[in-house]
């Protein structure tokens, strides 16, 4: 058995021959920035300042050779090749932040349900323990034995007695794993889920007015980080959600956002719609139109959720405004 530490803090974390250190982290209850856990997107890098790793296969664009001689690595990819290595990580204090993930979950599949044209809805139960997650989070789901791989899936609903997981798929042309979920899964089947990861989590208690970007499925973690918020009497400033989509029919959840605007008077729910002009409701996609609409960024908190091409154009724009690095959170939807 070998060991990760954890630096300036010196707290140990053990990792299992052949587990990357992003897993032992997350089993060892410790948040660490994470998206595609493919080598691909370069959220988990982390400076290694001892022993040594196996790097495992990454993309270029995700980790240069000029930060891997820097002694820079991927923790998605990366395992421990000596007994001991030495990560830069958090705080002196590195509290853990984080369920352990488990594997294997058995769940049964309570409803199917096309939402938009490319969106399928799915609430899964859980046949056994229910899964500890944090709104944000997302699961990996396939199934091996068909031969389909297991994708990332973001939970849209909060924690709950029933162990219920709702989950939005947005059909991918060519996707194995969302074809077989629009076109073969159905109520009544099982499937096993694997998770929660990630750490789209963000800060709650932030004493600054919140403003939520989503386009597509990238509106699941975000309905779940704002009625979680919400209801734990986070989001006390003003918190908006502004929802991308290319016309009426590619809206969902529409019940949802309508109680909690209901419910919560900071609470609004808005679209922009990019291929339909309705009366009264905003054209244009985020980036165009945040100009006008939120001029000064500076002291409002930004989530931003959906394909990787949305989350760096709003990303880029935000900044442009004014908003901080430390108050961006982003979960970018990447194509496997």
């Amino acid at each position: 058995m070998k060991k990760v530490i954890l630096q300036p803090s010196g707290k140990e974390i053990e990792v299992e021959d052949g587990q990357t250190i992003l897993s032992a982290l997350e089993q060892g209850g410790y948040a660490l920035p994470n998206n595609c856990r493919a080598g691909a997107c370069g959220e988990c890098k982390v400076k290694v300042c001892g022993g040594e790793i196996e790097q495992g296969f990454i993309l270029d664009m995700a980790l240069p050779q000029s930060e891997r001689e820097q002694g820079f690595g991927l923790m998605c990819m990366a395992k421990a090749k000596t007994d001991v290595v030495e990560i830069e990580w958090g705080t002196a204090d590195a509290l853990p932040k984080l369920f352990p993930p488990k594997e294997n979950m058995p769940y049964i599949v309570m409803e199917k349900m096309e939402v938009t044209p490319t969106i399928a809805k799915l609430r899964l139960r859980s046949l056994g323990e229910p899964l500890r997650f944090w709104p944000g989070q997302y699961v990996t789901m396939g199934d091996k034995d068909r031969g389909v791989p297991e994708r990332c899936y973001s939970i849209a609903n909060i924690p709950n007695n029933e162990g219920e997981l709702v989950l939005y798929i947005t059909k991918v042309p060519d996707g194995q794993t969302s074809t077989w979920v629009h076109e073969s899964l159905n109520a009544g089947d099982r499937v096993k889920v694997n998770g929660a990861y990630g750490t789209f989590i963000g800060d709650p208690s932030a004493e600054t007015p919140v403003l939520c970007l989503a386009a597509g499925s990238g509106l699941a973690p975000i309905a779940s980080l704002a009625s979680g918020a919400l209801m734990r009497g986070g989001f006390r400033y003003p918190a908006t959600i502004l929802f991308s989509a290319k016309d009426e029919s590619h809206v969902f959840d529409r019940g949802l956002f309508s109680y909690l605007e209901t419910k919560f008077r900071n609470f609004r729910f808005n679209v922009t719609y990019t291929k339909q002009k309705v009366e009264g409701k905003s054209f244009g996609r985020i980036p165009e139109i945040l100009p006008e609409k939120y001029p000064d960024l500076s002291n409002t908190s930004i989530y931003i959720a959906g394909s990787t091409e949305f989350v760096d154009a709003c990303t880029a724009k935000v900044k442009e405004l004014g908003a901080k690095d430390e108050l961006i959170y982003t979960e970018g939807f990447i194509s496997q």
